[in-house]
């Protein structure tokens, strides 16, 4: 397992998602309530950024179709998705935010 510094806490406020790349990996992180957390950042449906989609819970909204995708789990909640996406665990230390691929 590799965990690399992807972000300071201060990047990213609670509520918000940013995109994230990683050696050509699209990658979306988002911040809820709840925790931190590391998606792969295109739709399963259709090509659109997550990192631009709305967070609700602890779930992402795509903007471009409005399909629903579980942060924790990844696994596409509405139509018209029905692929999961990728999910990736994520930790803070102190103020830095980790990700392992």
């Amino acid at each position: 397992m590799s965990w690399i510094k992807i972000a300071h806490i201060d990047d990213i406020g609670v509520d918000e998602s940013m995109k994230v790349e990683i050696n050509g990996k699209n990658l979306a992180l988002h911040r809820t309530e709840s925790g931190l957390y590391v998606t792969d950042n295109i739709c399963t449906h259709q090509y659109a950024l997550l990192s631009e989609g709305y967070l609700e819970d602890d779930c992402i909204e795509c903007p471009l179709h409005q399909a629903m995708f579980c942060l924790k789990t990844g696994k596409a909640l509405s139509a018209p998705a029905t692929v999961d996406i990728q999910t990736y665990e994520t930790k803070l230390e102190g103020d830095e935010i980790f990700v392992s691929l």
